[in-house]
């Protein structure tokens, strides 16, 4: 082998070898984070750890201010909603997070100004599936038809869920989704909803709505079920 057959080699292997430095320091950077809960957050010494802690939302802890996404959680099963973890994320949450959904946050415990928060870099939201008989559910024209005269009533509305209308409940000022008529798609009405809707609700799903007509025209709802 010749002395420019060497270098050649040479320079090859070096870009190998630092090709592979870096893959394996994102690898690592990207690993498996320790799966605690919110207590074990709270009490342990875990500053700058990657961690995974999975705990249900806070009513009503959350809000969004120059596009990061803060809210509280707290351990589901018997956990003590007044010990709660404050999470920070800077990122979209799915259209599933809303009040009491079960959110795995992702990312490394540090000191807030008030006291230790999660700095959460992935987030995950789920939400078991929930089913209701559509018997006795007005559709989206029959409830429009009834006018002011069903204002504040509570009933439950059936329709499916208009394409591209889902929302997080973390985007405050816009309705969660909106139901169409299964019959006329013409005919819809905006959803307000601050609660956890399943995974399993998405464009086209034909969904019961439990709640009430508000003045405004939107749909003030208490809870959000797929038809079954």
């Amino acid at each position: 082998m010749n002395s420019k057959m060497k270098r050649r080699l040479i320079v090859v292997t070096g870009v190998i070898v630092v090709v592979l430095a870096i893959v394996l320091a994102i690898v690592g950077s990207s690993g498996a984070a320790k799966t605690i809960s919110v207590k074990d957050a709270l009490e342990s010494d875990l500053a700058d750890e990657r961690v995974q802690v999975s705990g249900n939302v806070v009513d009503n802890s959350f809000a969004t201010v120059d596009g990061v996404l803060t809210f509280d959680i707290y351990d589901p099963d018997g956990g003590d909603p007044a010990q709660k973890l404050h999470v920070s994320y800077d990122g979209a949450a799915s259209s599933t997070f809303g009040n009491g959904v079960t959110a795995i946050c992702t990312g490394k415990i540090v000191e807030g100004e008030g006291g230790l928060e999660l700095v959460c870099s992935e987030l995950v939201t789920k939400c078991p599936s929930k089913y209701e008989s559509a018997t006795d559910a007005l559709s989206v024209t029959s409830l429009l038809d009834y006018g002011d005269s069903i204002i504040n009533t509570t009933v439950k509305l059936k329709g499916t869920v208009k394409a591209g209308t889902l929302t997080s409940a973390a985007e405050s000022g816009e309705p969660r989704f909106v139901v169409v008529d299964a019959s006329d798609a013409s005919r819809e009405i905006a959803v307000d909803y601050d609660g956890a809707l399943a995974d399993g609700i998405s464009d086209g799903t034909s969904v019961v709505v439990t709640g009430s007509l508000e003045a405004s025209g939107a749909f003030k709802a208490t809870d959000v079920a797929q038809e079954g």
